[in-house]
């Protein structure tokens, strides 16, 4: 059977309008796929820069903020964790080097350099972790003294988006002190105090444990390392373990003027410390300011108001009032002056009969 004319026609249609619409599916299909790709590096960027075991650091890059890592490091994280590359697909097979190249291609890594390039005075090599970085000319991935700082912002985990939100009620309840209960004020007092006093106590341990091993041995040993750290995680927070020390020992020339120094320091503030009388008045005196903050309340302020509303002199019902009280004290210090005049005339009288009498 023949097929009717119209169908042809129909269909020579729809071929041309797809030809002149330029919207053919298998011209869609690379971008498709180049967008797949890209959301793949992207994902696989996301999970090596959140994972623990690739360290990195923060540097400036430009009067800008970066997490950076090294090369060397990239390596020997990706050999440690081969499953990662999972996560690219048909891409998987790929060399460490090739996908660091991948990604510096996409924008997602930059390679920087080291602003310093000279050893300071002092040290017996370049810094391990630099401080300031400059964007290197040749963006091409390499193990050999190469930093990588990532370009895209990290995203927040779902807690610290909810934390942000509670800062303002955190703001609005420090706003508030002055009016909790008694029992509330000693719980935030005693707690703060107790919190600051760990602080303080654990720098000075660290400071002295340095100064210590530095005058005796010439080693500089900081436990709790990253406890002033910036940028750090709750777990290198409080690492204990000092790190290695990379520089040159110090002279014994050196130690020696500071440990002279640090006796002359204590045998000054040993002199001139307060006496006890000194102590117990500085103590009376903060304890009263302690008590002022806890023991104020609202009910205190507005009696406190009232009573320099009474007392005001520019109110006329006060006044009045005091002109009253002036009239009624006035009649006493009449009586009190006659008494005072009699007793003074009696006197007189009872001295001259005494005269007479002699």
């Amino acid at each position: 059977m023949k097929k009717p004319a119209g169908s042809e026609k129909k269909r020579v249609r729809r071929s041309s309008g797809l030809a002149s619409n330029g919207s053919n599916p298998a011209a869609d299909i690379p971008s498709k796929k180049q967008a797949t790709k890209k959301d793949v590096f992207q994902s696989f960027a996301e999970k090596v820069r959140d994972h623990k075991d690739l360290e990195s650091r923060w540097a400036v890059l430009q009067e800008t903020r970066v997490e950076y890592f090294r090369g060397k490091d990239f390596v020997s994280f990706m050999r440690n964790h081969p499953e990662l590359k999972d996560i690219l697909d048909s891409d998987k097979n790929l060399e460490t080097e090739d996908i660091a190249n991948a990604l510096l291609r996409r924008n997602l890594l930059l390679r920087c350099d080291r602003v310093v390039k000279t050893v300071r005075p002092g040290k017996k090599k370049l810094s391990t972790w630099p401080a300031h970085l400059e964007i290197y000319h040749d963006q091409v991935f390499s193990e050999n003294d190469a930093f990588f700082a990532w370009t895209f912002v990290r995203r927040r985990p779902l807690w610290q988006t909810l934390l942000s939100f509670s800062w303002p009620v955190l703001t609005l309840a420090i706003c508030l002190f002055p009016v909790y209960p008694h029992r509330c004020k000693l719980l935030i007092l005693y707690s703060c105090a107790g919190l600051l006093l760990l602080i303080l106590s654990l720098l000075l341990l660290r400071a002295l444990v340095f100064s210590t091993i530095w005058i005796l041995l010439g080693k500089r040993v900081w436990i709790f390392p990253n406890i002033l750290a910036e940028e750090a995680t709750l777990e290198d927070l409080f690492q204990f373990w000092p790190k290695k020390d990379e520089e040159e020992p110090p002279k014994w020339t050196a130690r020696l003027f500071y440990a002279i120094v640090a006796v002359l320091v204590i045998l000054l503030l040993r002199h001139h410390a307060p006496n006890e009388a000194a102590r117990a008045r500085y103590h009376k005196r903060v304890s009263n300011i302690i008590d002022d903050v806890l023991e104020w309340s609202p009910r205190l302020a507005l009696s406190g108001m009232m009573e320099k509303q009474t007392v005001d002199p520019n109110n006329s019902n006060v006044t009045e009032g005091s002109k009253g009280s002036t009239e009624k004290a006035d009649p006493l210090d009449d009586i009190d002056g006659d008494t005072n005049l009699n007793q003074n005339e009696e006197d007189v009288e009872n001295a001259e009969d005494h005269d007479e009498s002699s």
